[in-house]
C-alpha cells in the first residue's frame, strides 16, 4: 500500500512539472469561446487564409493564416502569456495550430473545435466584408 501511495505522489509530482512547463490546449465549444472571450483577455486568432477571412470572421478577430510562409513569424509577434483564442472554417487546421503554438512557447491556448461555420451558423458576433 505505501509503494502505491509513494508512485502516485512520484507520478503526479512529474505531471504537475510538465504542466508548468509547458503550454495547455484547451478545445472549447462556441458557447465556451464566447464567455472566455468575455471574462478573459485573449489573442483571437483566424488561422484561415485572407481570401475565408475576408469573406466573414469573428470580431476582433486577427487573420494569420496557417498555410502561409510568414506563419512561424507572425506568430512570434504574439504575447506568449496571453491567452490565445483559435479558430478556422471547422476546427482542423486551428487543432495543428494549437500544436505549434504549444512548441513555441505559448502558455494557454484555446481550441474552436466546431470552427466558424457552428460559429456564424449559431449568429455569434461576425463581421462579413
Amino acid at each position: 500500500m505505501k509503494k502505491l501511495v509513494l508512485i502516485l505522489v512520484v507520478a503526479l509530482s512529474f505531471l504537475g512539472c510538465e504542466k508548468s512547463s509547458e503550454g495547455v490546449i484547451t478545445e472549447v465549444s462556441r458557447e465556451e469561446m464566447d464567455l472566455i472571450m468575455e471574462l478573459e483577455k485573449v489573442q483571437l486568432i483566424d488561422v484561415r487564409t485572407a481570401e475565408e477571412f475576408d469573406l466573414g470572421h469573428i470580431i476582433n478577430a486577427q487573420n494569420i493564416d496557417i498555410s502561409s510562409e510568414t506563419f512561424d513569424a507572425d506568430i512570434e509577434s504574439l504575447d506568449k502569456e496571453q491567452p490565445v483564442v483559435l479558430y478556422c472554417r471547422s476546427g482542423n487546421r486551428s487543432a495543428k495550430c494549437a500544436q505549434k503554438m504549444k512548441a513555441a512557447g505559448f502558455k494557454k491556448i484555446y481550441d474552436l473545435t466546431e470552427g466558424f461555420s457552428k460559429w456564424e451558423h449559431a449568429k455569434f458576433n461576425t463581421v462579413n466584408n
